[in-house]
């Protein structure tokens, strides 16, 4: 169960969009969000909502020449201290740490590999105010091209612990927390081949996991509502029934109904 406290944890994610309204129609369609636009003045930069409580961002993609994508930012103490230890790592720093109007201090990384991330330092906004429930956050991963290499990297930058799960032909690596146990375990990483990474050019890249009640029921949503299906439904023992999806602006995220039990 993700623990957006822990240092190193998720505690957002926003999605940057080409054409903001059919994006926020297409989640909305798809996960039950309802959008609330913070309005011209903010770049049309708004928040998805379900039951009244904030699961994630979306604003326009600005950045020349980037696909649309979400974002998975890491909760941090202090994001000057974060950006060293990126950069000591090998990363590079896409955004350096900015303020947010006393909200909080974020800041955008590319690990070695080239996959990008963010962090958040929590003002007055602590972030996503639910998880593991349908409609929001369930799990957050990494894939790459070289999984050993990302374990170094994010464990040297905030501590992470991993774990091995094996699968039939690779090593799926599960996240936790520094300090968390396995009931705070936040994500996974697992390492595939640049020619299986088309979505990004061969580059390695975050995506996240939304719970959902019924996965083929979302699948049938996303669909009809313009988007595609990378893979599944399929059922993953001991996980539940999951599927990758792509949204109309080539945007990848995952929806799963988690086992029971």
């Amino acid at each position: 169960m993700i623990r957006t406290e822990f240092t190193g944890a998720p505690c957002w994610l926003d999605l940057g969009a080409p054409d903001v309204p059919a994006a926020a129609a297409f989640y909305s369609a798809v996960l039950g969000w309802e959008f609330q636009s913070l309005g011209p003045e903010m770049g049309d930069f708004g928040f998805f909502r379900v039951e009244g409580k904030t699961v994630a961002g979306l604003g326009k993609l600005t950045e020349e020449g980037a696909r649309s994508a979400w974002m998975i930012y890491f909760r941090t103490q202090d994001a000057d201290v974060t950006t060293e230890a990126v950069r000591r790592a090998g990363g590079t720093v896409r955004v350096p740490p900015t303020d947010a109007d006393g909200e909080g201090r974020m800041a955008q990384y590319t690990d070695p590999q080239g996959g990008q991330f963010a962090v958040w330092q929590p003002g007055t906004m602590l972030g996503i105010e639910a998880v593991d429930r349908p409609g929001a956050l369930n799990w957050t991963e990494l894939y790459t091209t070289d999984a050993e290499a990302a374990k170094e990297f994010y464990g040297g930058v905030f501590g992470w612990q991993t774990d091995a799960m094996p699968m039939d032909e690779e090593t799926y690596w599960l996240v936790t927390p520094a300090g968390g146990g396995q009931e705070s375990m936040q994500g996974g990483i697992m390492q595939l081949a640049p020619e299986d990474l088309g979505l990004n050019g061969g580059k390695p890249y975050w995506h996240p996991v939304f719970q959902v009640a019924d996965c083929d029921a979302a699948v049938a949503s996303v669909t009809g509502n313009g988007g595609s299906v990378q893979m599944g439904p399929v059922d993953a023992e001991g996980v539940g029934r999951l599927a990758v999806c792509v949204d109309p602006a080539g945007a990848d995220f995952v929806v799963l109904t988690p086992a029971e039990g």
